[in-house]
């Protein structure tokens, strides 16, 4: 049982050194088969990056909803979120029926005109949308989204060998990553709203990790195995990275995927960014050969990420739910024709 949040010193994994890759693997082992939460410190992205991207964030949101609206999460995944319109239906960890009191912008990985699964239509295989009135917008979230892509990178390869295997062996699944990075906006919570309203229900992720940058608002609290609800406050010059639920497949249960929450009760409105780093849809997630054995035999079937993945977001979001349901009714009206 933990009472706070352990910090990894990500210096040595900048050094690109045999010791110091292994002694930032030691000490991820250490906090995610434990807590499954940690602080980051001496990550190497640059704090005009963080500071850049959160004035980015706040000039967005204070657009006037029109605008917003004109670029809502399209089928891709990818645009604006409007506040009430996603509800944790898939939470493993509470019950949720209320909505989360959040709004946010959503960008994915870019993918060319001519990527093979943009050319077929696959699920989430399409563009980002952008605001027209905020013409420096898409440079600065780009050049936070790539400095944040270069460092899951380097945590791939950390986490391959805090679990047993070699510095390269996860390499292959992150070729082509699945990546998000989300804009978020909380308004502040009345002292007297219900117990189950939440700025985010109780819930855990759903993929491989993510790594927040949190202004100091306050109100992001972890979930121990009492029960117990930890906070993890905004600590300067740090990221708050967790393991979600593809890692804890792949760890088979070693690394864990940690419950939270957010309640925004600072009187004002609390903004974060997480990027969240995942493999590429395609890829098949079975627990690894390093994490298994006679004593601790594989205890999740293999599953695709991407279909995994899809699940989730069917469920969660309303744009998603209308446009799938919309789908399934054409399909069984083809059916009965």
């Amino acid at each position: 049982m933990f009472n706070d949040i352990p910090v990894i010193d990500l210096a040595p994994l900048r050094q690109n050194t045999e010791v110091g890759l292994r002694r930032v693997a030691g000490a991820i082992r250490d906090a995610y088969s434990q807590v499954g939460f940690a602080y980051l410190i001496n990550h190497g992205i640059a704090q005009s990056l963080i500071d850049n991207l959160f004035e980015a964030s706040r000039q967005f949101h204070a657009l006037p909803r029109e605008d917003k609206m004109k670029i809502e999460v399209n089928a891709f995944h990818r645009g604006f979120i409007p506040i009430n319109t996603s509800t944790v239906k898939t939470s493993s960890v509470a019950n949720v029926t209320r909505p989360n009191q959040s709004e946010s912008f959503m960008m994915m990985h870019d993918l060319p005109d001519d990527d093979p699964d943009v050319l077929v239509g696959a699920p989430l295989a399409g563009p980002n949308q952008w605001p027209e009135r905020l013409p420096s917008f898409r440079p600065v979230v780009m050049a936070y989204n790539d400095a944040m892509v270069r460092l899951g990178r380097q945590l791939v390869r950390a986490i391959s060998v805090a679990l047993g295997g070699g510095t390269h062996d996860l390499d292959a699944y992150f070729e082509r990553p699945t990546t998000f990075l989300r804009l978020l906006s909380y308004p502040e919570q009345p002292l007297r709203s219900p117990e189950d309203l939440f700025g985010s229900a109780p819930h855990t992720d759903y993929g491989f990790i993510t790594i927040l940058i949190q202004d100091d608002a306050g109100g992001l609290q972890v979930r121990n195995v009492a029960g117990e609800w930890i906070d993890a406050p905004y600590r300067p010059g740090t990221f708050v990275m967790n393991s979600a639920d593809i890692l804890h497949r792949w760890s088979n249960g070693r690394f864990i995927s940690t419950p939270h929450r957010v309640i925004n009760r600072s009187g004002r409105t609390r903004y974060s960014c997480p990027f969240f780093f995942d493999p590429d849809m395609h890829a098949t997630i079975a627990p690894l050969p390093s994490c298994v054995s006679d004593e601790a035999p594989s205890a999740y079937s293999p599953v695709v990420f991407g279909d995994y993945l899809m699940e989730r977001l069917h469920k969660n979001y309303n744009q998603h739910q209308k446009r799938f349901s919309l789908t399934t009714q054409a399909a069984i009206s083809g059916t009965v024709k």
